[in-house]
């Protein structure tokens, strides 16, 4: 009997999980429709913006632009981009070790810095003496307990500073990158310097235009702008995916849960059974010895 107790109990265990995994799903359901929502009415937006800059930038020379600066690199700062929370299977550790393949091998000669944006990536990194931080981002870097535009052109623009002072030569982000619930896609990214774009043909487009102000200002106000937008889709991208992400590993959990409940109740039943046998042929057997 001590052995149905204890399979009684793994039961009932098993199901206050599920239940657990359960809701879990679904709250991670109701805010992956919103993540979602968020980053596919941004991508026509940033995708549009970036058409109007090289379009403009196939006209112009942009060697001299800040932004573009082509220098050896001495220094490079990752940014690394992961959630605060786990429980969505590998989606924080794909980035991780992403990340650290940076580290030690196309930069491993160029001093890298990790910039932790989520939870998970600064509690391994801040460990090392590749962690990167400053005061003035001490408020946003935990970036994800409010994801704003706001928030992340203050990131956007201490990027671009940094690499402006030349205190980084490269500055590039890893992230995920939201396909759909079920996959995400580790990318990297180059941030800066802009890498210049490669025109097919004569296709210069721009000078079908006149432009007020000059080509050359709406350029330079351009690619800041730029610059925040491509970070904040990164960061929504990350978000929509931690949210897939997490879904999909609490839905196969749930599945595990209800197998193993399943097999539980079996083996319960079958030890539940046996004993029953073994009760009512001691009882016979008892019966049998009074009677002789």
């Amino acid at each position: 009997m001590a052995n149905l107790k204890e399979i009684r109990n793994r039961i009932t265990s098993i199901s206050s999980t599920m239940q657990i995994t359960s809701a879990m799903k679904m709250v991670s359901a109701a805010k992956l429709k919103r993540a979602q929502d968020a980053v596919t009415q941004m991508r026509p937006y940033a995708g549009k913006l970036q058409e109007i800059l090289e379009n403009l930038s196939a006209t112009l020379d942009l060697s001299e632009n800040a932004y573009s600066e082509q220098r050896e690199v001495k220094n490079v700062l990752i940014v690394g981009i992961t959630s605060n929370r786990g429980l969505c299977g590998g989606f924080n550790n794909n980035i991780i070790k992403r990340v650290n393949q940076l580290i030690e091998g196309e930069y491993k000669d160029a001093n890298p810095k990790v910039l932790c944006l989520g939870k998970k990536i600064r509690d391994v990194i801040k460990k090392t003496d590749r962690n990167y931080s400053n005061p003035e981002l001490a408020k946003v870097e935990d970036i994800f307990a409010e994801l704003t535009f706001e928030n992340a052109s203050v990131i956007g623009a201490n990027l671009m500073d940094l690499f402006t002072s030349k205190e980084f030569d490269k500055v590039v982000i890893v992230y995920n990158s939201f396909v759909n619930a079920g996959v995400q896609l580790v990318k990297t990214e180059q941030f800066l310097p802009i890498v210049p774009t490669v025109q097919e043909g004569d296709a210069t487009g721009a000078g079908d235009y006149f432009f007020e102000p000059s080509k050359v200002e709406i350029v330079e106000e351009l690619i800041p702008k730029s610059l925040k937008i491509q970070l904040f889709k990164s960061l929504l991208d990350s978000s929509a995916s931690e949210h897939g992400a997490r879904m999909t590993a609490m839905h196969k959990a749930t599945d595990n849960a209800s197998d193993l409940k399943r097999d539980l109740t079996l083996s319960y039943n079958k030890a539940r059974q046996a004993a029953i046998t073994n009760e009512i042929l001691e009882i016979v057997g008892g019966a049998e010895a009074l009677n002789n």
